[in-house]
């Protein structure tokens, strides 16, 4: 392993200070951008991890495993909350308002990562250590991740959540596990599931009950991993059928209920399919919501599937059919993972696939 770079190799190679390096990667807007594009180039380069506590990993462990997170939920305008400036400590107890539609709701790909936090969490606890979240809001040069990753053992990213360039230099400090998203034969662990393989049987069954009628596929958006795994999945079954993808109404979402229901909204101004397969539950639970405004019954008239087995599916009316993702147990998986490989530094990268459980419920059966 080569020789770690440090703060004073970047600045000497940034024709900077160090205390203007310790500026860029604390607050940047702080530094001017020719200035800070150059620390940030340097950092990238030498493959630099800012913190103080990743000067001691090589010769002690934190006892912390690192979880990133992409800013799904990032929002600039937000109000910040001051209790002390606001007065909020003298604020009445609660109030009663009349519940509104645009209540902003989390985003749907947070509900997935709540159960793999929670997954971690707990066999993180388990394992003797402790689990330290991060969220990149706002972060196109990944300074979040290269923090988080100073301060830890080991660190968990989503599937193309992290730049390839960044993410390799990181792993040449530390152990890196990716979560979901196929192994493209890098040197990572990773815990992942046959979204293909999956979505290719729900599809199966959805067809096999569908009278004649249109088909339509509701994908996400172009750079999800999984999303790209379900649309194989789904054209395998389609063509097995005897069937042209070509003749498929294809529409993409961005994985949020509203984008289902828009989506659905545009097939009934065309004329609504008889079977709709939906990249996610929530947008498949969105589709049914258009459904039901424009009085197409599901499903008696079109059926509908979704994926991913959030709560939700299975109280919606009609209860959604769905395949059920192993939420928690990605999360223990990957700190599993991270486990053996502080044990076993050179141990042979390995993928953890997991089960999926295909749940078919009332939206996808054939009355009677």
């Amino acid at each position: 392993m080569s020789k770690k770079a440090t703060v004073y190799d970047v600045a000497e190679r940034a024709g900077v200070s160090i205390a203007t390096v310790s500026r860029v990667l604390r607050q940047p807007d702080a530094v001017r951008p020719a200035t800070r594009e150059r620390v940030l180039d340097s950092v990238s380069e030498l493959g630099y991890v800012p913190s103080g506590s990743a000067r001691g990993l090589a010769e002690r462990r934190t006892g912390v495993l690192g979880l990133y997170f992409p800013g799904f939920d990032a929002s600039e305008d937000a109000p910040v909350l001051d209790v002390l400036a606001e007065g909020q400590a003298d604020a009445p107890p609660f109030t009663v308002e009349r519940a509104s539609d645009d209540v902003d709701a989390p985003h749907p790909t947070m509900l997935f990562l709540d159960e793999v936090l929670r997954g971690a969490e707990l066999e993180a606890w388990k394992q003797g250590f402790v689990l330290m979240i991060g969220v990149g809001r706002g972060d196109p040069a990944r300074e979040t991740v290269r923090d988080i990753a100073g301060r830890v053992d080991g660190l968990m990213v989503l599937a193309q959540s992290v730049p390839d360039d960044v993410l390799a230099r990181l792993a040449q400090r530390i152990p890196v596990v990716v979560l979901s998203g196929p192994a493209r034969g890098d040197s990572y662990d990773h815990v992942t599931v046959n979204n293909a393989e999956a979505m290719t049987e729900l599809t199966r069954l959805v067809l096999a009950q569908a009278d004649r009628g249109g088909i339509a596929f509701l994908g996400g958006p172009e750079d999800s991993p999984d999303g790209a795994q379900r649309w194989e999945g789904f054209a395998a079954a389609v063509a097995e059928a005897g069937l042209s993808i070509d003749d498929v109404t294809v529409l993409r979402g961005d994985f949020t209920r509203a984008s289902g229901q828009a989506a659905a909204e545009q097939l009934i101004s065309r004329g609504a399919p008889s079977v709709l397969v939906a990249a996610n539950d929530q947008m498949a639970l969105g589709a049914i919501d258009a459904f039901r405004s424009a009085g197409i019954r599901v499903p008696d008239d079109v059926r509908v599937t979704g994926f991913d087995g959030l709560e939700a599916a299975a109280l919606s009316r009609p209860a959604l059919t769905t395949v059920r993702q192993p939420m928690i147990d990605l999360g223990r998986a990957a700190v599993q993972l991270l486990a053996r490989r502080l044990e076993q530094p050179d141990a042979d990268p390995m993928t953890v696939r997991l089960p999926l459980q295909i749940l078919v419920r009332e939206s996808s059966q054939r009355p009677g």
